[in-house]
């Protein structure tokens, strides 16, 4: 219970001192909505909203976690409040946990705008919406967690920025959003294929238009072992360098 209570305070903290800050809230409005009327102005033809709200989606998605936690942890650690959080009375597995939620909420919650906003523009019957949601979550703790990742393996908040975008843009062209794998040059569609992004956006493809090229239980199960993978790595990772 005590744990748990600790767990819900810390989680409580964040969302107050971070998440629902005025511009972190403008920003996961005014991102999706930027990314779709570019869409609009560049394209030549006609553009299909349901075709690209997977990528638009995914997109709000991956740099609304990465970019809160990458520079939040950081930031914690170099003003040494982080160490302050080490001292309490839970495992440390918890802690990530709860320091995670906040960024896995605000994920959940950018992805849904551009589904919003979509509503208004076409018709978005026919979309399984329980797979869309299970989908969006597991793209936020993985997104998350690679925002973990990137926090913990860095010292400066202008280097997790860096080190962000670097992982990120790369996946924005690489991972199937906009531009599908088969029409990437056959040397990089391998590289799509080690991206946790490339299952992500398959699933809301399959869940949304119904034209998702891998096995949904393949995308499922592979964002899982990321997840699991980038945790267990920052966590060790936490622990080797940052716990005296």
């Amino acid at each position: 219970m005590k744990k748990m209570i600790a767990y819900f305070n810390i989680l409580k903290k964040d969302m107050k001192t971070y998440y629902l800050k005025p511009p972190n809230i403008s920003w996961g409005l005014v991102f999706p909505f930027a990314w779709t009327l570019m869409f609009y102005l560049r394209s030549e033809t006609a553009v299909d909203i349901r075709q690209i709200l997977p990528g638009v989606m995914s997109l709000s998605v991956l740099f609304g976690t990465t970019s809160m936690l990458a520079v939040t942890i950081t930031f914690e650690r170099k003003s040494r409040s982080f160490e302050r959080l080490l001292l309490s009375p839970i495992s440390l597995d918890l802690l990530m946990l709860a320091k995670t939620t906040g960024a896995i909420i605000f994920g959940v919650l950018n992805a849904m705008i551009p589904a919003v906003m979509a509503s208004f523009i076409v018709d978005l019957d026919n979309i399984n919406w329980a797979g869309v949601f299970a989908g969006v979550v597991l793209i936020a703790v993985t997104s998350t967690f690679l925002g973990l990742f990137i926090s913990v393996s860095v010292s400066e908040v202008f280097e997790a920025q860096t080190f962000s975008n670097f992982i990120r843009f790369p996946m924005m062209f690489l991972c199937g959003l906009f531009i599908p794998i088969s029409s990437l040059p056959a040397f990089l569609r391998p590289v799509s294929y080690v991206l946790p992004l490339t299952y992500g956006a398959d699933i809301l493809k399959t869940m949304i238009n119904g034209n998702g090229i891998i096995s949904l239980w393949t995308s499922f199960l592979m964002l899982v072992l990321f997840s699991s993978g980038l945790f267990v790595f920052s966590t060790h990772n936490i622990k080797r360098k940052w716990i005296y």
